[in-house]
């Protein structure tokens, strides 16, 4: 499951998380589906699993959230989608707003600092 959110294979995603499988799994890092398509750039997929009640403020064993990792890869889509479905721009550690400053990100600061 976990190549497939690193894939962006929304629909069978999506199909397997309609099936039964747990929306929040996470692997041996922590990181859950939703992280791990945010970080690979796949805004369907964040779309799907947060359709489908992931929790967009779960952070990994090292603090950090799908928000931060969107930021990180300066995903707008996936930044929108995610603070659309209520990810806390301060939410983790580092924080989206964190990552942003720290990698001077301003197109990606300007997106967390309206949702605020």
């Amino acid at each position: 499951m976990f190549d497939l959110a690193r894939a962006g294979a929304t629909e069978e995603l999506a199909a397997n998380v309609d099936a039964g499988l747990p929306v929040n799994l996470t692997n041996d890092k922590g990181d859950t589906l939703l992280m791990l398509a945010a970080y690979h750039d796949h805004p369907p997929a964040v779309a799907a699993l947060l359709a489908r009640g992931a929790d967009p403020d779960r952070a990994n064993d090292r603090g950090q959230t799908a928000l931060a990792a969107a930021v990180f890869r300066r995903s707008a889509d996936s930044v929108r989608t995610l603070l659309d479905a209520g990810a806390d721009p301060a939410a983790g550690g580092p924080s989206a707003l964190e990552t942003a400053r720290f990698f001077d990100l301003p197109e990606m600061l300007t997106l967390l600092e309206r949702a605020r």
